[in-house]
């Protein structure tokens, strides 16, 4: 079976959670997991000041990590449209697997949280997914099979590009039971397609 990495940003445990059920999803196809999250570059004292949730139990990780693993599913919030500086900072320290091609041919895809339904869900999906193609990843997105992303009778994110959450302008909105469904199928069809690959 395939070697699964879930690496995430979370500011406020929004797409902490999403991880988490992201990787319920590969759990279910009998690969492996591990949930990891990029370091915070924001000073403790501010980060505090700001109420962001720092006590998150996935280990920090290594960018010499990612070569380890058969498929990398990346999730962080938005920032104006683009993945946050905290990952983009961490991915900007894999140079060295860039030109080693040691990224070829895994499997990637991405999630993330906005504050509102029109905040930027597919643009930050598609700066995460623009990196993972240079590292020369195979995306995979979340298909129309998930029929929860069709749903017009609740506000919910999603998107074929990515699970998506919608965390409210304050942060007080929760990922709802169909959005943490989504993010549980899309963790499912990474792996089943990494599984076909590698295993």
């Amino acid at each position: 079976m395939s070697k699964v990495l879930i690496l995430y940003y979370s500011t406020y445990g929004h797409i902490e959670q999403m991880a988490e059920a992201v990787a319920a999803g590969v759990r279910e196809t009998g690969a492996t997991v591990d949930i990891k999250r990029v370091p915070e570059t924001v000073p403790e004292e501010i980060a505090k000041g700001g109420h962001f949730k720092l006590d998150q139990k996935a280990p920090v990780a290594a960018v010499a990590d990612l070569e380890h693993y058969d498929a990398i599913i990346l999730g962080a919030p938005t920032r104006f449209g683009r993945m946050p500086s905290q990952m983009a900072a961490f991915l900007d320290q894999a140079g060295g697997l860039w030109a080693r091609g040691a990224l070829n041919g895994k499997v990637g895809a991405a999630f993330t949280s906005t504050g509102s339904q029109h905040g930027g869900q597919e643009v930050t999906l598609f700066s995460l997914i623009t990196n993972m193609l240079h590292f020369g990843l195979v995306i995979v997105g979340l298909p129309y099979s998930f029929q929860g992303q069709m749903k017009l009778d609740e506000v919910t994110g999603g998107s074929p590009y990515g699970a998506t959450t919608i965390a409210g302008g304050d942060g007080s909105r929760q990922p709802t039971e169909n959005e943490l469904a989504g993010a549980k199928f899309q963790g499912k069809h990474v792996a089943e397609i990494a599984n076909k690959l590698f295993s």
